[in-house]
Formats: C-alpha cells, sequence, structure tokens
C-alpha cells in the first residue's frame, strides 16, 4: 500500500490597503504586512491600495474596487485577501459574500504567527485564548467564511479544531483556558518557590 503525504496547500492572497491621507504611510504598512504574510507561509499575489477619505464602513474598500480586487482573485488564482486594517464582522460578511473568498486581516495574521511560534504550554494557551476571543468579536461576519477554511492562516493553533464553535461553546473554552493558564502558573510559581528553598 501506498502512503500519500497531505500537505497544506499554500495559501495565495492579495494585500488590500486603504489610504485616508496624501502622503501616509500605506505602501509602507503593505510592505510589513507581505513580510507577515510570508512568515505566517502564504504567498503575495498582488496589492491593492485605494485612495479615500475614509474606510468603507461596509466593505473597506470602495465597490469599484471590490470589483478591480475580483478580477485580481480570478487572474491570479488567489484563494484569499489580507486587509491591512483590523476588519469590523460586517465588513468581514460583506467582503466574503462579495468575493467569495477568504477574508482576513492584519491581527489574524499576527495571532496566525504567534500560534506557529508558541512553544511553552503557557504560551499555547495564550494564543489560543487571544484567538478565541478575536474570533467571538468577528463571529456573526465569519461564519459562512470559517465553514470553508481549509487550513492556514487563521486557522493554526491549539484551537484549529474550535473554528465553527458558536459564541456559547467559545466563551466556555476562554474560560477553560483561563483555568488552565492559572494552573500553569500556579505550577511555574511552586516549582520557582521550590527552587529557591533550595538554593538558601
Amino acid at each position: 500500500m501506498e502512503l500519500y503525504e497531505l500537505k497544506e496547500e499554500q495559501e495565495k492572497v492579495i494585500l488590500v490597503g486603504v489610504q485616508t491621507r496624501e502622503n501616509d504611510d500605506t505602501e509602507d504598512s503593505l510592505e510589513e504586512l507581505k513580510e507577515l504574510v510570508k512568515t505566517a507561509g502564504a504567498e503575495v499575489l498582488g496589492t491593492v491600495i485605494q485612495a479615500r477619505e475614509a474606510v468603507h464602513p461596509g466593505y473597506y474598500v470602495g465597490t469599484g474596487k471590490l470589483d478591480e480586487i475580483r478580477m485580481m482573485l480570478d487572474g491570479y488564482g488567489a484563494t484569499g485577501i489580507v486587509c491591512d486594517d483590523e476588519l469590523s464582522p460586517s465588513q468581514i460578511n460583506n467582503l466574503e459574500r462579495e468575493l467569495q473568498c477568504k477574508i482576513m486581516d492584519r491581527t489574524m495574521v499576527i495571532l496566525d504567527i504567534f500560534a506557529q511560534r508558541a512553544k511553552t504550554s503557557e504560551g499555547k494557551i495564550q494564543v489560543e485564548l487571544a484567538q478565541l476571543k478575536y474570533r467571538a468579536a468577528r463571529l456573526v461576519g465569519m461564519r459562512a467564511s470559517l465553514s470553508r477554511l481549509g487550513g492556514g492562516i487563521g486557522t493554526r493553533g491549539p484551537g484549529e479544531k474550535k473554528l465553527e464553535m458558536d459564541r456559547r461553546l467559545i466563551h466556555s473554552r476562554i474560560g477553560q483556558l483561563k483555568e488552565q493558564l492559572e494552573q500553569v502558573q500556579k505550577h511555574r510559581e511552586l516549582i520557582r518557590s521550590q527552587r529557591d528553598k533550595s538554593q538558601v
């Protein structure tokens, strides 16, 4: 019998930023985001910057720019977009519905990098807590997006199998993690105090 190695397919994304003031640092910010996305394990296929007076409250970018992003997604074969700013639940929902792809923001990418790098049990618990709190706040907007995720940015870490939990289950898990974190911290304090006593 032949064994097959299952590999997570590399995500291919388009970075999206909104420039609200002339001469602001949007380009530098997107270069930084590009490095973060690479660190998270995805490939950046393109970048879109829209100059607007303010971020669009419903779509992050204007509806004309949405058409351009949709064409880029199709043309490049991208699997999602990463927005430079933190998105609201309604922005996530609207973008997901319009673009039919995975929608991420800078915070999701950063949390994903932390999840990859967490080594200690305390670190892993803290990362999962941060991910769950972030998801709980955006659960309304992410419902459709979560059901289609196939791994990748925003899904790594100890809590990845709990992506589709409803708000009640997320809060229950947060409570459990806080207890675990407390126990790990108490255990560490106990070890430290025993070590201090043995050195006296």
